[in-house]
């Protein structure tokens, strides 16, 4: 399976690593990114062995999306974008989402305890 489908068809799991693999560190990092009209607020995690960055980004209106970075063998850089479905956008905790929208908001990134965000609904 290429890596697009595996985007595709297994995007939950990979948001759910994502963002275990964030609220385990004992600080979540939200950074603040634009480019060009587009503004976001995103978490990640690099898997450095596979040559990927895995990212979680909040536009503003409540968009969601999924982004999975990753060089090919010709050490090109790509990126698959996965908008997020309702069931998806439900599973991030409320804290992590707050956090996010703050942070997309105030067009300034937060680093914040983990244990603050951990708690949903």
């Amino acid at each position: 399976m290429d890596i697009k489908d595996l985007v595709k068809n297994n995007s939950s799991a990979i948001i759910e690593k994502l963002i275990t693999d964030v609220l385990t560190e004992t600080h979540v990092v939200v950074r603040f990114d634009f480019f060009e009209q587009d503004q976001w607020a995103v978490i990640s995690v690099n898997q450095y062995e596979e040559d990927k960055e895995i990212s979680l980004r909040l536009h503003p209106k409540s968009f969601y999306d999924l982004v999975v970075g990753y060089y090919d063998d010709e050490d090109e850089f790509y990126e698959i974008v996965h908008p997020l479905t309702p069931a998806e956008i439900d599973s991030i905790p409320d804290g992590l989402k707050k956090i996010m929208a703050k942070v997309v908001n105030d067009e300034q990134g937060l680093k914040v305890p983990s244990n603050l965000l951990i708690g949903k609904k």
